[in-house]
C-alpha cells in the first residue's frame, strides 16, 4: 500500500472532520479511500462505453395505481436477463419499496431503470451502478472430468 501525504485547509478540515463521526468512519484513510472509489466510479459510469455494471434500482409505488404492480413485475420478466433478485416491502396501506438488483451491459441496465422510473405512480426512483468486469468460466463436473460441463458467471468489481 502506497501512502500519500495531502494538504486541507482548516475549514475543510473540520467539514471532513465531521463528515467522518456523521459516516462512523474510524479514521481519515479509510473515509478518503471510499471518497475516492466513489468519485472514480461516477467518472467511469459517465463516460460513453460499452461497459458491464452490477446495480440496484430502488423505487416506491402507489400499488393502488391502476395496474402499475403488474406492469412493473412484467417489465422485470420481460428484462430476466438483467434483474437478478427483488426485494418488495409493504410501508403502509397504499404504498410499496421495492429494490430489484440488476446485471448487465451498463446501457441497457440505465434504459430498464429509466423505464420503470418513469411509469406514472413510481416515485423517489434511484438507480446506483457499480462497474464491473464479467468472467464466465466453464468447469467439468465435480465428479467426473468427462462429464458435461457448466458454467457460471464471476462479476468482479473494478474499483
Amino acid at each position: 500500500m502506497e501512502r500519500m501525504t495531502i494538504s486541507l485547509d482548516d475549514e475543510l478540515v473540520e467539514q471532513f472532520e465531521h463528515f467522518l463521526v456523521a459516516r462512523g468512519y474510524r479514521n481519515r484513510s479509510e473515509a478518503i479511500r471510499d471518497l475516492i472509489r466513489e468519485r472514480l466510479e461516477a467518472e467511469r459510469m459517465k463516460a460513453p462505453q460499452g461497459g458491464h455494471c452490477i446495480g440496484t434500482l430502488s423505487y416506491v409505488y402507489n400499488h393502488h395505481e391502476r395496474m402499475l404492480a403488474s406492469r412493473l413485475t412484467e417489465a422485470q420478466h420481460r428484462h430476466h436477463d438483467l434483474a437478478i433478485s427483488t426485494l418488495h416491502v409493504h410501508l403502509d396501506h397504499d404504498n410499496c419499496l421495492e429494490t430489484v438488483v440488476l446485471r448487465g451491459p451498463t446501457p441497457k441496465v440505465e434504459e430498464f431503470a429509466n423505464a420503470v422510473i418513469s411509469q406514472a405512480g413510481v416515485r423517489h426512483g434511484r438507480l446506483y451502478l457499480v462497474p464491473v468486469e464479467i468472467h464466465q468460466d466453464a468447469h467439468a463436473h465435480d465428479d467426473d472430468d468427462s462429464g458435461p460441463t457448466h458454467s457460471h458467471t464471476h462479476t468482479q468489481p473494478i474499483t
